[in-house]
């Protein structure tokens, strides 16, 4: 068992909490607050407890010194603010002597706000790199550390790994959640059905590795369908194919071809557009020109009838391109029958997480994880860095 912020008495103490600020920004607003959302009831706990509460977070990815200016987490201080309903300071800078004086000044319930942690990645990673030098320097600002940012759980950053090794370290509320409700799935209950969908079978072979033989089914859907299909010598036209990893499927299907639950149908159109006309048609009468872009009636009454019986279910990637309005029918009637299941539903981040929010499901299920990249190495059996590092009970 890890620490948790409750194991620590934050009373007068400098209280560093690394969160998940990484949110779409456009023209400095912001587009989607729910990261910052889920971060604030670790927050207000250190508020509550009367610390110095000192954030960091990282936004966006910066390669060159022109990236800074547009991923500053100015907006998110802002923001941050406004659902606090106090200030937030806002320091514009990621170390030096006006931080430094900055938290020197702050008094108990103050909350600080960092600049973006990635600014350090221009011109040498130190914070992707997990910089031995940078994670003390960001210790030396704190007492105590908290790590609430799940989203980079399976990074190795200066800004997690780094400050953990020089602190004592505990999991914040959101953290502690989240790996509490992927644990689940260490050991299911039975039946335990996986639902993967996608693009790319390329992004899930580790989770199809370690889940296969967990698993009493796998549904999968979606563009990654379509390399299977072809590994079982069906035509898919144009649709997206994972041309390296057919030989996988083709293993896959082999060793475990009784639990690989595979589309009889799909919506296929000639365009990748919304507007293309398009029809319902079998997956072996696929023509040439035609792509498949949602999973048809017959899939949604198969996929469905095997999640029936289902005690636990897993579910990554969503079954046809969500963001166009005519082919989100099958996501959205597999999550139908998914709310319905007297089961544990738990939706393993990333797209399947934004259509469920986008059709009304999000708050249905047992659990919607805020990580896509995260859920996925932890489904793939991998430790986490993130959390290892954080001490023990």
């Amino acid at each position: 068992m890890k620490k948790t912020i409750k194991d620590f008495e934050l009373d007068n103490k400098k209280v560093i909490i690394r969160c998940d600020f990484n949110v779409p920004i456009k023209d400095g607003n912001i587009e989607d607050d729910n990261r910052i959302v889920q971060s604030l009831t670790t927050i207000k706990y250190a508020i509550d407890h009367n610390a110095k509460v000192i954030l960091m977070s990282h936004l966006g990815r910066i390669k060159e010194e022109s990236d800074k200016e547009k991923n500053s987490l100015r907006p998110v201080a802002e923001r941050l603010a406004t659902l606090l309903d106090k200030e937030v300071i806002f320091v514009h800078k990621t170390r030096g002597p006006e931080l430094e004086e900055a938290i020197n000044n702050m008094k108990p319930k103050d909350v600080l706000l960092i600049e973006n942690t990635r600014y350090e990645d221009v011109p040498d990673k130190l914070e992707s790199g997990n910089d031995a030098e940078l994670g003390k320097y960001w210790a030396s600002l704190g007492e105590i550390f908290i790590n609430d940012a799940f989203g980079t759980c399976h990074r190795a950053h200066a800004s997690n790994v780094g400050i953990a090794s020089n602190l004592p370290s505990g999991l914040g509320f959101l953290v502690e959640k989240e790996y509490n409700e992927l644990s689940i799935l260490t050991e299911p209950e039975h039946p335990f059905v996986v639902v993967l969908g996608g693009s790319k079978v390329a992004d899930k072979i580790g989770v199809i590795e370690n889940l296969v033989t967990k698993a009493d089914k796998i549904i999968i859907g979606g563009g990654m369908a379509y390399t299977f299909l072809k590994a079982k010598g069906i035509n898919i036209g144009k649709s997206i194919l994972d041309e390296e990893n057919i030989e996988f499927c083709k293993n896959i299907l082999e060793k475990y071809n009784d639990k690989i639950v595979l589309p009889l149908d799909n919506v296929a159109a000639k365009e990748f557009s919304n507007e293309a006309p398009n029809r319902v048609v079998d997956v072996e009468a696929l023509e040439e020109d035609e792509q498949g872009l949602d999973i048809g009636p017959k899939t949604v009454e198969l996929f469905n009838n095997t999640l029936d019986t289902a005690k636990v279910v897993f579910w990554n990637g969503p079954l046809g391109v969500y963001e166009f309005s005519n082919y989100t029918k099958g996501t959205e009637s597999v999550l139908s029958k998914l709310v319905k299941l007297n089961a544990k539903t738990i939706l393993g981040g990333g797209d399947i997480v934004a259509a469920a929010t986008k059709l009304g499901y999000k708050d249905k299920v047992t659990h919607a994880s805020t990580g896509g990249g995260v859920t996925l190495e932890f489904m793939e059996g991998k430790e986490l860095p993130g959390v290892v590092s954080i001490n023990d009970k």
